[in-house]
Protein backbone atom coordinates (compact mmCIF):
# COMPACT_ATOMS: atom_id res chain seq x y z
CA UNK A 1 0.00 0.00 0.00
CA UNK A 2 1.40 3.43 -0.94
CA UNK A 3 1.39 6.10 1.77
CA UNK A 4 1.83 9.85 1.21
CA UNK A 5 3.59 12.08 3.72
CA UNK A 6 2.82 15.84 3.62
CA UNK A 7 5.48 18.24 4.95
CA UNK A 8 4.99 21.93 5.74
CA UNK A 9 7.68 24.35 4.42
CA UNK A 10 9.60 26.38 7.01
CA UNK A 11 8.48 29.94 7.54
CA UNK A 12 11.20 32.46 6.62
CA UNK A 13 9.94 34.82 9.39
CA UNK A 14 10.24 32.25 12.15
CA UNK A 15 13.95 31.60 12.80
CA UNK A 16 14.83 28.58 14.89
CA UNK A 17 15.96 29.48 18.38
CA UNK A 18 19.36 28.27 19.48
CA UNK A 19 19.12 25.13 21.51
CA UNK A 20 15.49 24.47 20.56
CA UNK A 21 14.60 20.79 20.19
CA UNK A 22 13.90 19.59 16.64
CA UNK A 23 10.56 17.80 16.53
CA UNK A 24 10.80 14.19 15.24
CA UNK A 25 9.71 13.56 11.69
CA UNK A 26 6.72 11.20 11.61
CA UNK A 27 6.85 8.32 9.14
CA UNK A 28 3.89 6.40 7.81
CA UNK A 29 3.27 3.11 9.59
CA UNK A 30 3.33 0.06 7.35
CA UNK A 31 0.44 -2.32 7.91
CA UNK A 32 1.54 -5.91 8.44
CA UNK A 33 -0.72 -8.72 7.27
CA UNK A 34 0.42 -11.82 9.21
CA UNK A 35 0.49 -15.16 7.45
CA UNK A 36 -0.70 -16.93 10.58
CA UNK A 37 -3.39 -16.27 13.15
CA UNK A 38 -1.78 -18.60 15.69
CA UNK A 39 -4.70 -21.04 15.53
CA UNK A 40 -4.23 -24.74 14.71
CA UNK A 41 -5.41 -26.04 11.35
CA UNK A 42 -7.44 -28.76 13.06
CA UNK A 43 -8.32 -29.87 16.59
CA UNK A 44 -8.22 -33.61 15.96
CA UNK A 45 -7.12 -36.18 13.39
CA UNK A 46 -10.62 -36.76 12.01
CA UNK A 47 -11.10 -33.07 11.19
CA UNK A 48 -7.57 -32.86 9.75
CA UNK A 49 -8.11 -35.87 7.46
CA UNK A 50 -11.26 -34.33 5.98
CA UNK A 51 -9.63 -30.93 5.45
CA UNK A 52 -6.68 -32.53 3.64
CA UNK A 53 -8.99 -34.74 1.55
CA UNK A 54 -11.15 -31.79 0.46
CA UNK A 55 -8.24 -29.44 -0.32
CA UNK A 56 -6.23 -32.17 -2.04
CA UNK A 57 -9.20 -33.37 -4.08
CA UNK A 58 -10.01 -29.86 -5.23
CA UNK A 59 -6.38 -29.15 -6.09
CA UNK A 60 -6.22 -32.36 -8.14
CA UNK A 61 -9.52 -31.57 -9.85
CA UNK A 62 -8.26 -28.19 -11.08
CA UNK A 63 -4.58 -29.10 -11.51
CA UNK A 64 -4.77 -28.47 -15.25
CA UNK A 65 -6.37 -25.05 -14.89
CA UNK A 66 -4.06 -21.99 -14.92
CA UNK A 67 -6.89 -19.77 -13.68
CA UNK A 68 -7.99 -21.58 -10.50
CA UNK A 69 -6.37 -21.11 -7.09
CA UNK A 70 -7.04 -23.70 -4.37
CA UNK A 71 -5.86 -23.38 -0.79
CA UNK A 72 -6.40 -24.80 2.67
CA UNK A 73 -6.21 -22.96 6.00
CA UNK A 74 -4.96 -19.78 4.32
CA UNK A 75 -5.70 -16.39 5.85
CA UNK A 76 -7.95 -14.28 3.62
CA UNK A 77 -7.83 -10.49 4.01
CA UNK A 78 -10.73 -8.97 2.07
CA UNK A 79 -10.15 -5.30 2.97
CA UNK A 80 -7.01 -3.33 2.20
CA UNK A 81 -5.80 -1.36 5.19
CA UNK A 82 -7.24 -3.71 7.81
CA UNK A 83 -5.32 -6.68 9.15
CA UNK A 84 -8.04 -7.57 11.65
CA UNK A 85 -10.76 -8.30 9.09
CA UNK A 86 -9.69 -11.80 8.15
CA UNK A 87 -10.55 -15.48 8.29
CA UNK A 88 -8.93 -18.76 7.25
CA UNK A 89 -11.36 -21.16 5.52
CA UNK A 90 -10.48 -24.83 5.83
CA UNK A 91 -10.52 -24.92 2.03
CA UNK A 92 -11.24 -22.28 -0.60
CA UNK A 93 -11.36 -22.01 -4.37
CA UNK A 94 -10.85 -18.82 -6.39
CA UNK A 95 -11.74 -18.83 -10.08
CA UNK A 96 -9.88 -16.23 -12.10
CA UNK A 97 -6.60 -16.38 -10.15
CA UNK A 98 -3.51 -18.47 -10.95
CA UNK A 99 -2.32 -21.28 -8.70
CA UNK A 100 0.90 -20.81 -6.78
CA UNK A 101 2.39 -19.86 -3.43
CA UNK A 102 0.74 -17.29 -1.17
CA UNK A 103 1.52 -16.46 2.44
CA UNK A 104 -2.00 -15.11 2.68
CA UNK A 105 -4.76 -14.18 0.26
CA UNK A 106 -4.92 -10.37 0.06
CA UNK A 107 -7.93 -9.69 -2.07
CA UNK A 108 -6.86 -6.27 -3.37
CA UNK A 109 -3.74 -7.92 -4.84
CA UNK A 110 -5.86 -10.60 -6.55
CA UNK A 111 -7.90 -8.41 -8.93
CA UNK A 112 -10.35 -7.86 -6.09
CA UNK A 113 -11.67 -11.43 -6.42
CA UNK A 114 -13.12 -13.05 -3.32
CA UNK A 115 -13.03 -16.84 -2.98
CA UNK A 116 -16.16 -18.09 -4.72
CA UNK A 117 -16.33 -21.38 -2.79
CA UNK A 118 -15.30 -22.10 0.80
CA UNK A 119 -15.46 -25.16 3.07
CA UNK A 120 -15.46 -25.52 6.82
CA UNK A 121 -14.99 -28.81 8.69
CA UNK A 122 -16.22 -28.52 12.25
CA UNK A 123 -14.46 -29.69 15.37
CA UNK A 124 -16.19 -30.47 18.70
CA UNK A 125 -15.06 -27.06 19.96
CA UNK A 126 -16.85 -25.05 17.27
CA UNK A 127 -20.02 -23.39 18.57
CA UNK A 128 -23.10 -22.58 16.54
CA UNK A 129 -22.60 -18.86 17.29
CA UNK A 130 -19.03 -19.04 15.96
CA UNK A 131 -20.13 -20.76 12.76
CA UNK A 132 -22.94 -18.24 12.29
CA UNK A 133 -20.38 -15.43 12.48
CA UNK A 134 -18.23 -17.19 9.88
CA UNK A 135 -21.18 -17.59 7.55
CA UNK A 136 -22.02 -13.91 7.97
CA UNK A 137 -18.41 -13.04 7.12
CA UNK A 138 -18.59 -15.10 3.94
CA UNK A 139 -21.93 -13.57 3.08
CA UNK A 140 -20.65 -10.04 3.58
CA UNK A 141 -17.45 -10.45 1.59
CA UNK A 142 -18.79 -12.12 -1.53
CA UNK A 143 -18.56 -15.91 -1.21
CA UNK A 144 -20.92 -17.62 -3.66
CA UNK A 145 -21.02 -21.13 -2.18
CA UNK A 146 -20.36 -22.12 1.43
CA UNK A 147 -20.25 -25.74 2.64
CA UNK A 148 -20.04 -26.90 6.24
CA UNK A 149 -19.51 -30.47 7.44
CA UNK A 150 -19.62 -31.80 11.00
CA UNK A 151 -17.89 -35.22 11.00
CA UNK A 152 -18.91 -36.05 14.57
CA UNK A 153 -22.61 -35.65 13.84
CA UNK A 154 -22.51 -36.58 10.17
CA UNK A 155 -24.18 -33.29 9.34
CA UNK A 156 -23.66 -31.63 5.96
CA UNK A 157 -25.00 -28.14 5.23
CA UNK A 158 -24.62 -25.72 2.35
CA UNK A 159 -25.50 -22.18 1.32
CA UNK A 160 -25.77 -20.60 -2.12
CA UNK A 161 -25.66 -16.88 -2.86
CA UNK A 162 -28.88 -15.26 -4.03
CA UNK A 163 -28.29 -11.55 -4.67
CA UNK A 164 -26.68 -10.26 -1.45
CA UNK A 165 -27.45 -13.25 0.79
CA UNK A 166 -26.30 -16.81 1.31
CA UNK A 167 -29.42 -18.94 1.37
CA UNK A 168 -29.52 -22.46 2.78
CA UNK A 169 -29.59 -25.35 0.32
CA UNK A 170 -32.64 -27.44 1.30
CA UNK A 171 -31.15 -30.86 0.50
CA UNK A 172 -27.43 -31.57 0.30
CA UNK A 173 -27.61 -35.28 -0.53
CA UNK A 174 -26.91 -35.45 -4.25
CA UNK A 175 -26.30 -31.70 -4.50
CA UNK A 176 -23.97 -30.65 -7.32
CA UNK A 177 -21.92 -27.49 -6.83
CA UNK A 178 -22.62 -24.97 -9.62
CA UNK A 179 -19.03 -23.71 -9.52
CA UNK A 180 -17.09 -26.90 -8.84
CA UNK A 181 -19.24 -29.49 -10.56
CA UNK A 182 -18.66 -31.93 -7.67
CA UNK A 183 -21.47 -33.95 -6.08
CA UNK A 184 -22.02 -34.09 -2.32
CA UNK A 185 -23.30 -37.08 -0.40
CA UNK A 186 -23.22 -38.75 2.98
CA UNK A 187 -22.31 -42.41 3.38
CA UNK A 188 -23.48 -43.04 6.91
CA UNK A 189 -21.80 -40.23 8.83
CA UNK A 190 -18.97 -39.87 6.31
CA UNK A 191 -18.77 -37.09 3.75
CA UNK A 192 -18.38 -38.33 0.17
CA UNK A 193 -17.46 -35.98 -2.67
CA UNK A 194 -17.54 -37.06 -6.31
CA UNK A 195 -15.80 -35.43 -9.26
CA UNK A 196 -17.77 -34.69 -12.45
CA UNK A 197 -16.33 -37.90 -13.96
CA UNK A 198 -17.76 -39.92 -11.06
CA UNK A 199 -14.48 -40.52 -9.24
CA UNK A 200 -14.65 -40.19 -5.48
CA UNK A 201 -12.37 -37.85 -3.53
CA UNK A 202 -9.85 -40.06 -1.69
CA UNK A 203 -7.46 -39.70 1.20
CA UNK A 204 -3.73 -40.19 0.62
CA UNK A 205 -3.97 -43.63 2.23
CA UNK A 206 -6.82 -44.62 -0.09
CA UNK A 207 -4.91 -43.31 -3.11
CA UNK A 208 -1.82 -45.30 -2.12
CA UNK A 209 -3.85 -48.47 -1.52
CA UNK A 210 -5.53 -48.14 -4.91
CA UNK A 211 -2.18 -47.51 -6.62
CA UNK A 212 -0.68 -50.60 -4.99
CA UNK A 213 -3.70 -52.75 -5.92
CA UNK A 214 -3.48 -51.58 -9.53
CA UNK A 215 0.28 -52.23 -9.59
CA UNK A 216 -0.19 -55.76 -8.30
CA UNK A 217 -2.99 -56.42 -10.80
CA UNK A 218 -0.86 -55.14 -13.68
CA UNK A 219 2.05 -57.30 -12.54
CA UNK A 220 -0.21 -60.36 -12.33
CA UNK A 221 -1.53 -59.66 -15.83
CA UNK A 222 2.02 -59.33 -17.18
CA UNK A 223 3.03 -62.58 -15.52
CA UNK A 224 -0.07 -64.35 -16.84
CA UNK A 225 0.63 -63.00 -20.33
CA UNK A 226 4.24 -64.21 -20.15
CA UNK A 227 3.20 -67.70 -19.09
CA UNK A 228 0.55 -67.91 -21.79
CA UNK A 229 3.08 -66.78 -24.39
CA UNK A 230 5.62 -69.39 -23.25
CA UNK A 231 3.07 -72.21 -23.37
CA UNK A 232 2.01 -71.17 -26.86
CA UNK A 233 5.65 -71.17 -27.93
CA UNK A 234 6.10 -74.62 -26.37
CA UNK A 235 3.14 -75.99 -28.31
CA UNK A 236 4.55 -74.56 -31.56
CA UNK A 237 7.97 -76.15 -30.96
CA UNK A 238 6.45 -79.54 -30.20
CA UNK A 239 4.21 -79.25 -33.25
CA UNK A 240 7.32 -78.59 -35.35
CA UNK A 241 8.79 -81.93 -34.27
CA UNK A 242 11.01 -80.90 -31.35
CA UNK A 243 10.99 -83.15 -28.33
CA UNK A 244 8.97 -81.72 -25.44
CA UNK A 245 11.93 -82.00 -23.04
CA UNK A 246 14.19 -80.11 -25.39
CA UNK A 247 11.50 -77.51 -26.08
CA UNK A 248 10.99 -76.95 -22.36
CA UNK A 249 14.73 -76.60 -21.81
CA UNK A 250 14.94 -74.11 -24.62
CA UNK A 251 12.12 -72.02 -23.18
CA UNK A 252 13.50 -72.46 -19.64
CA UNK A 253 10.28 -74.11 -18.47
CA UNK A 254 12.07 -76.92 -16.71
Amino acid sequence: MTATTITTPKSPTAPRLAGAAIPPVSTPTEIVYPDSDGQPMADNTRQFDYIVMIQGGLAALFAGRPDVFVAGDLLWYPVEGSNTIRTAPDAMVVFGRPPGYRGSYRQWQEDGLAPQVVFEVLSPGNTRAEMTRKRQFYERYGVEEYYEYDPDRGQLRGWLRRAERLEAIPEMAGWVSPRLGIRFDLEGLDLALYRPDGRRFETFVELDQRFEAERQRAEAERQQGREEGLHQALERLIASGMAEKEARRLLDLG
